[in-house]
């Protein structure tokens, strides 16, 4: 019995440093929840702006055990030993960026696009400095100097706004309030502003103040990569972007930057604000810069602008306001006021009926920013699902049945119905559970 005994304590020990489960086995209340985020992705139409569906590459890429690999610094320059293929991946990542956008340099390093942002403010402004950026409630970002954002708290921070009767923005509005502020940095770019930006319009302004131009592109991204957006790169001293939404990449941050920043800004990156970089995510971008330059992709980008405008154009047909009239890039603004609800209610009634969109304020909003007067959708997920434009239409008039028939049990019945047989038609991850 005491050699039985012996010999089971000495196989725990043997095993003790082995990470051998599985996720099913060791935790099953995480697999629970992931499971069940998987059939909510494959199971809902998902209008968020923001959100896409990477490929299984980038998933294998960012699943992989380069997490394991601690890599301070940059390539050739680690404060690590073993990042030998550390500085493969990362230099692959550099490289395709650049070649992408046409860009002098390139950090791959940041966790977030708010990251990114911040290191570009790190590196060329002193707390205290002039910032000028798009309002928030006018389509622009917290971290463009919103007043809860650690932007705001550092630095001196103005707002520009789009002119509220046509939802575009004034450059010569723009032109006053630079010419009033006098700041040291100008941001260029939105979180929910469906039209081109004129970016040498920008860059005009700030040189005739003597700003720094930066140009968070972060929605765009995916468009500008292939053509379909005019580049901010040639206009603007620093351009910041994720790469999660229409780039289709992991959940990350990159800056590109004029050579004469570059120095200042990798110091800003590392070690001013992060430790080691995570080297599965910068592996995934490596593989989502490389899907970003084939044909496919930019038929994707292609397909991405076009079922926005459908979209569009058939809410517009339905009696939807939306705001600037339309939509230039991906994503489409509404104004649901006429409609009698708020944008918290649409939010909720559509996710119920399998919908995912989400609630977001509008030009002069009445409404509180947990309310909303607005609806924002953008066509990036649903493109990379293979729905094209009758889709599209389809989409618009659920949307619309839903909100119309919101009081009557057998109208939001058939709406959920209806949204199943849709995604059914278009699934995803086919050979995942």
């Amino acid at each position: 019995m005491r050699v039985e005994e012996e010999k089971e304590k000495n196989g725990k020990q043997k095993n003790s440093g082995k990470q051998i489960k599985t996720l099913a086995v060791f935790d099953p209340q995480v697999a629970r929840a992931v499971a069940a985020e998987m059939r909510r992705q494959q199971d809902k139409i998902i209008l968020i702006a923001s959100e896409n569906y990477v490929s299984q590459a980038v998933l294998q890429a960012q699943g992989s055990i380069l997490t394991n690999k601690y890599a301070e610094g940059y390539p050739g320059a680690r404060f690590y030993g073993g990042c030998e293929n550390m500085d493969v991946v990362e230099e692959l990542a550099r490289s395709r960026a650049a070649a992408l956008f046409a860009a002098e340099h390139v950090n791959v390093q940041p966790h977030a696009g708010a990251v990114a942002n911040l290191a570009v403010y790190l590196s060329v402004l002193k707390p205290g400095d002039r910032l000028l950026g798009m309002e928030l409630a006018h389509g622009g970002h917290l971290t463009h100097g919103s007043a809860v954002n650690v932007s705001g708290k550092y630095y001196q921070c103005f707002s520009y706004r789009v002119d509220p009767r046509s939802g575009y923005l004034d450059m010569d509005e723009v032109r006053k309030v630079a010419r009033r502020v006098l700041p040291r940095l100008i941001i260029a770019g939105a979180s929910s502003y469906s039209r081109i930006i004129d970016f040498a319009a920008f860059a005009r302004i700030a040189d005739e103040v003597g700003a720094l131009f930066m140009v968070d592109m972060a929605h765009i991204a995916g468009m500008v990569a292939v053509g379909l957006h005019p580049s901010p790169v040639p206009h603007a001293h620093f351009v910041t972007s994720t790469t999660h939404k229409t780039l289709r990449g992991p959940r990350g941050g990159m800056i590109l930057c004029r050579k004469d920043f570059a120095r200042d800004l990798d110091r800003a990156v590392f070690p001013g604000l992060q430790g080691g970089p995570l080297m599965h995510i910068i592996a995934a971008k490596a593989v989502a810069f490389k899907e970003a330059q084939t044909e496919d992709f930019y038929r994707y980008q292609q397909n991405v602008l076009k079922n926005a405008r459908a979209l569009a154009e058939e809410l517009k047909e339905l009696g939807f306001n939306l705001v600037s009239g339309g939509t230039d890039n991906h994503l489409v603004l509404l104004d649901l006021r006429n409609k009698g609800i708020t944008g918290q209610e649409a939010e909720l009634l559509l996710d119920e009926l399998g919908i995912t969109a989400n609630k977001n304020a509008i030009p002069d909003d009445p409404q509180n920013r947990l309310i909303t007067s607005g609806l924002r959708l953008g066509t990036p997920a649903v493109t990379s699902r293979g729905m094209q434009e009758p889709e599209m239409k389809q989409i618009a008039a659920l949307i619309n049945t839903a909100i119309a028939g919101r009081k009557d049990s057998i109208v939001r019945t058939r709406v959920k119905r209806e949204v199943k047989k849709l995604v059914a038609a278009f699934p995803v991850y086919q050979n995942m559970r």
